[in-house]
């Protein structure tokens, strides 16, 4: 069973650091790009991070760029999202899905699961 499952969410104060971790399982990482995205309440997902499967390249949104570093382990077949300087609107759900790379930007494809909650308090 093909599937992607987020962690590493939780409660944080403004200026500080989480990691979150996107495991797969079913497929190896090898084969898609992986984009992290977020919904914050009563707002429409965002796009934020995306990491190419064939160099590394990363990809992020101005919302992020500068706090938050996309990056991979093939050996555990992860992907994780490292967010510093953590501010109150970066609170969300976060996901991972497969994505493709498109030009200079990427696009995000198929659904996603459960997320993992971040709070960020002022």
């Amino acid at each position: 069973q093909v599937q992607l499952v987020e962690s590493g969410g939780g409660l944080v104060q403004s200026g500080g650091s989480l990691r979150l971790s996107c495991a797969a399982s079913g497929f190896t990482l090898d084969y898609y790009a992986i984009e992290w995205l977020r919904q914050a309440p009563g707002k429409e997902h965002e796009a934020i991070s995306c990491i190419s499967n064939k160099d590394g390249s990363t990809y992020y949104a101005d919302s992020v760029k500068g706090r938050f570093t996309i990056s991979r382990d093939k050996a555990k077949n992860t992907v994780y999202l490292q967010m510093n300087s953590l501010k109150p609107e970066d609170t969300a759900v976060y996901y991972c899905r497969p994505a493709l790379i498109v030009g200079s930007s990427w696009e995000g494809f198929g659904s996603w699961g459960q997320g993992t909650q971040v709070t960020v308090s002022s």
